[in-house]
């Protein structure tokens, strides 16, 4: 049996798809940077069906993404 021994490529070449997904913040986590409660935008989320316009990714497990871009203009004065 002969084994090629030649040695393997393997780069740590990120696909550019992964670049391209943006970052999502748990409730508590988006709520930290808002500087409010997590309850707070899971309340507005169920009387408004947004926060200050914000709308997170609903995962099947019921837990909540929020899109760390879209937070860090509106703190940032921008508006999305």
């Amino acid at each position: 049996m002969s084994h090629s021994l030649a040695p393997a490529h393997h780069a740590a070449v990120a696909s550019p798809a992964l670049h391209a997904r943006p970052r999502k913040l748990d409730t508590t986590e988006a709520a930290d940077r808002l500087r409010v409660r997590p309850q707070t935008l899971r309340r507005a989320l169920c009387l408004n069906g947004h926060y200050l316009g914000l709308r997170p990714t609903k995962l099947p497990n019921g837990r909540l993404l929020w899109d760390a871009s879209a937070i860090e203009a509106l703190t940032e004065g921008g508006a999305q």
